[in-house]
């Protein structure tokens, strides 16, 4: 039984960005060469720089390169250091460098084949168009690209299952767009794993688009980095950047959001809809889970009513999903975290990928681990959760 990922991504095409400098200026983005970037995603309104789209298909280039993969056991491949004149190379050839299955979803089997899985997942790339200030341009933005990962997706012939993005900005437009991306045959959606800062996902104001996703049977995904933009006046101060401790607390940007649905009585109000928290690992969830239920229980101890709603660790158990890469704590506190509600995913073909030995990976990974939990988490319940 191969594997399924349950989160890899796409590298948005040119067409993605298509009219949207006629209709919104310097504040839409676009793929253009900046200075030694060739083929970036730039928004001049922020400066002259953008994200080369070849870097992010890094893990594409581990078959092209000269240099051997390098890795820990049970680990994904180490990281290949920026400036290395491979890969330098490859970036500066821009949509031209990279592997054909990232340009064409015709072709995206020959990666999944390299890597043996059966079929995959796909998340955004540009995870800045989840967090634009302009709500008009965002949801302009996101129906381009809602309506180029359909032909994508097509034309990989069922090995391909787009995630499109669902514009939560715009509640209106985002219940809109569910309808038109149900009758085009999308198995579920994403929204920003940060909700609105004026607007709380416990807001009146979303109930169309729970309800929507609840009855059609259609997951919503918060992946990591995909945040809502945040003004400038909810920006605290930071004492100085850290690279290693942002990585590490990636998860963060999500729990507020977890606790959102949770405990303020969307999950309650919405108790069939799906949620799926997407490539912020899993191994932290079991203690967590603990810490909101104290925390749950210390907010309503000066309440004259106790607290009667379902406790968070049914909740998760009931709604929520997890995906994860190389995550042993995740596999240790399974039982904790609940075995149908993991979910493996490869990231090809972002940097963090597994990819192209994915099932080496596996193998050292589930080591111990019994062969039919390794089915669950790595094959059958990304099928049962959407339905394929």
């Amino acid at each position: 039984m191969k594997p399924i990922s349950a989160d890899s991504h796409v590298v948005e095409g040119r067409e993605v960005f298509t009219g949207l400098a006629d209709r919104f200026g310097d504040e839409a983005p676009r793929v253009m060469d900046v200075g030694d970037q060739v083929d970036a995603i730039v928004i001049p309104a922020r400066g002259l720089h953008g994200v080369s789209v070849a870097r992010m298909g890094m893990a594409a280039t581990r078959l092209a390169r000269n240099e051997p993969l390098h890795r820990k056991p049970g680990r994904k491949p180490d990281v290949a250091h920026m400036q290395d004149p491979e890969l330098v190379a490859l970036f500066k050839q821009g949509y031209a460098g990279m592997r054909p299955g990232l340009v064409d979803g015709a072709h995206r089997h020959e990666d999944q084949d390299a890597d043996g899985l059966a079929a995959e997942f796909l998340y955004p790339g540009f995870f800045d168009m989840f967090g634009l200030a302009n709500t008009d341009l965002l949801v302009a933005l996101q129906r381009n690209y809602n309506d180029w990962l359909y032909d994508y997706t097509n034309a990989a012939k069922g090995r391909l299952f787009g995630l499109p993005a669902i514009p939560v900005q715009d509640p209106e437009a985002a219940t809109e767009e569910i309808d038109r991306l149900l009758k085009l045959g999308f198995k579920g959606g994403c929204i920003p794993c940060t909700s609105p800062v004026e607007r709380p996902y416990y807001d009146p104001a979303y109930e169309p688009i729970w309800s929507r996703a609840e009855e059609a049977g259609f997951p919503l995904s918060m992946h990591v980095g995909t945040m809502s933009y945040l003004p400038r006046e909810y920006r605290g101060p930071r004492i100085r950047d850290d690279a290693i401790a942002d990585y590490a607390a990636a998860q963060a940007t999500v729990q507020r959001t977890i606790v959102e649905f949770m405990c303020r009585g969307v999950c309650e109000r919405h108790p069939r809809l799906k949620l799926v928290v997407a490539e912020f690992n899993a191994g932290w969830i079991a203690h967590w889970l603990d810490r909101v239920d104290q925390g749950l229980q210390r907010e309503r101890r000066t309440m004259d009513e106790p607290f009667t709603g379902t406790p968070p660790h049914e909740v998760w158990r009931r709604q929520f999903y997890a995906t994860i890469e190389d995550d042993r704590p995740a596999l240790a506190t399974r039982d904790f975290i609940g075995l149908d509600n993991l979910l493996w995913g490869s990231d090809y073909p972002h940097t963090d990928s597994t990819w192209p030995c994915s099932n080496e990976v596996l193998d050292e990974l589930f080591d111990g681990i019994a062969a039919e939990q390794r089915a669950k988490i790595t094959h059958a319940n990304v099928k049962a959760l959407y339905g394929i």
